[in-house]
């Protein structure tokens, strides 16, 4: 959907969107965006966290007291998105920095640690993003701001 830019200086006329289609359909579904984007990674951290409540116990044994039981929920709905977006970068760094220590590994164990420990540097990347970009639109932090 292209827009319409009225000119500058008492000139009436309606210039066509001249930005590149890719800019004009990134910018246009911005909130949609954003929203797509935390509910994706989000999702990684509500099946892992699944996944861990089925064997409560061994997980409570490998991470001890390091878990941050309502991030996930919180992150992907867009509720305190960047404080969410900073702590789950604290946990994710954290549960790196336990489980994904590829370096002290034997070097059978290292190739898939490596790819764990790649992973979870993506995964920090995409919160920065969310850091940086907020909630936008499309999240209960904006419906919390209509609200009041």
């Amino acid at each position: 959907m292209a827009q319409s830019y009225r000119r500058t200086g008492g000139d009436s006329r309606v210039d066509q969107d001249s930005r590149a289609s890719l800019d004009r359909i990134a910018a246009d579904w911005d909130d949609a965006l954003r929203l797509l984007g935390r509910i994706l990674i989000g999702g990684i951290f509500v099946q892992s966290g699944f996944d861990k409540l089925l064997d409560l116990d061994g997980f409570a044994t490998m991470l001890g007291t390091h878990a941050l039981p309502l991030a996930p929920v919180i992150a992907p709905l867009g509720l305190a998105t960047r404080y969410a977006a900073v702590l789950m970068i604290a946990f994710v760094i954290t549960a790196t920095a336990i489980s994904h220590r590829f370096w002290a590994l034997p070097p059978d164990e290292q190739p898939i640690q490596m790819v764990q420990f790649a992973k979870n540097m993506a995964i920090i990347g995409g919160f920065l993003f969310v850091l940086a970009a907020g909630g936008g639109e499309l999240s209960l932090d904006r419906w919390r701001r209509r609200r009041v």
